[in-house]
């Protein structure tokens, strides 16, 4: 980081300044992608052959040998023909990649920051190309394997047979700890097996008693449900027949109030109809509708005949008074105008 790089302005006066001040370095993952803790585990082994830290085997498999200075043609040809494929799936994303269209005539595209308040670009460093030409140097051949040179001399010890070690002596005890291990791990063996053969007989004695309780308890609860059925089936009987005795009743009761209220009501009804006229005599009823009427008409014809008679004789009686009144009158005017 650029805070931990430090400068050395100080050169001059014999001292270094650092641009922060010294500090321990935190522990970091080895590998990227890989969350290890800070704090390192502490194992605590008793044997050493279960310590993840000691290595097993042959040390001598673990050297790499250096590899050939002359490259597997077979290789560099896969590698340039997936440089190739790269470069062509790249082009084919260029050209379909939609592109702004070319500037007219003395114009250019450039970057411009199209923000309401412009800000300066201080994530980019700037940065500068330099180039030097130098000579070119041959392939280094590989390194060979080092082996230490011999030293020493060659030395030998001559030891008779049985000098050093009797096996008839010195199997006995290993003998007895391995057949003594080995009953013992049998009876240990034969007293688990007895174990787990009593154990699941115990299982199956009690599988067979939870059974029997279980069934029992089923046939209680089918016997308590079918209880239950019957004694709603009987409840539900029972409110059906006294709702039926109910409606029976009440129709018996409305029926005799009916009958009760009925015997009044129907020489009232008859009576209060014929004072209506629902009851008539057909001839009395035909002579006030039929010949009652028309007899009206006549004599109101004949009276309204004779009204029409004296109501025109009286206009000539009027009209014939009227003329010799004129008359009357006119005379007397005549005989003044002749005498005059």
């Amino acid at each position: 980081m650029a805070s931990e790089i430090p400068s050395y302005t100080g050169m001059v006066s014999g001292t270094y300044t650092f641009t922060s001040y010294p500090r321990t370095v935190k522990n970091r993952n080895k590998y990227r992608g890989i969350q290890l803790p800070l704090v390192e585990e502490t194992y605590h082994y008793g044997n050493i052959m279960y310590d993840r830290r000691v290595v097993r085997g042959n040390t001598y498999a673990q050297h790499t040998l250096p590899v050939s200075a002359q490259p597997d043609p077979v290789e560099l040809q896969r590698q340039q023909e997936a440089q190739r494929r790269a470069l062509s799936k790249k082009r084919a994303k260029e050209l379909l990649r939609p592109r702004t269209p070319e500037p007219v005539e003395g114009r250019k595209h450039i970057d411009v920051q199209t923000e309401l308040y412009l800000e300066e670009l201080s994530d980019r460093v700037e940065e500068k190309d330099m180039a030097c030409q130098t000579d070119a140097f041959l392939d280094r051949p590989p390194t060979p394997l080092f082996i230490p040179a011999k030293t020493g001399a060659d030395v030998a010890t001559q030891i008779l047979e049985g000098e050093l070690f009797d096996f008839d002596l010195e199997v006995q005890p290993i003998l007895e700890v391995l057949t003594g291990k080995t009953i013992e791990q049998a009876l240990l063996e034969v007293m688990e097996e007895e174990e787990l053969a009593n154990l699941r007989e115990q299982q199956e004695a009690f599988e067979e008693l939870r059974n029997a309780e279980l069934a029992e308890a089923q046939r209680l609860e089918e016997q308590e449900r079918r209880r239950r059925e019957e004694k709603e089936r009987r409840k539900k009987q029972q409110r059906e027949m006294l709702l039926k005795i109910k409606e029976t009743s009440e129709k018996v009761a409305a029926r005799a109030f009916a009958q009760q209220y009925l015997a009044d009501l129907v020489p009232s009804v008859f009576s209060s109809l014929k004072d209506n006229g629902y009851f008539y005599d057909p001839v009395e009823r035909d002579v006030e509708t039929g010949f009652l009427p028309w007899l009206m008409q006549e004599v109101e014809k004949v009276l309204e005949n004779k009204n029409l008679g004296r109501t025109m004789l009286d206009q000539l009686i009027r009209e014939a008074v009227q003329l010799q009144i004129d008359s009357f009158v006119k005379k007397p005017q005549d005989r003044v105008s002749a005498e005059n």
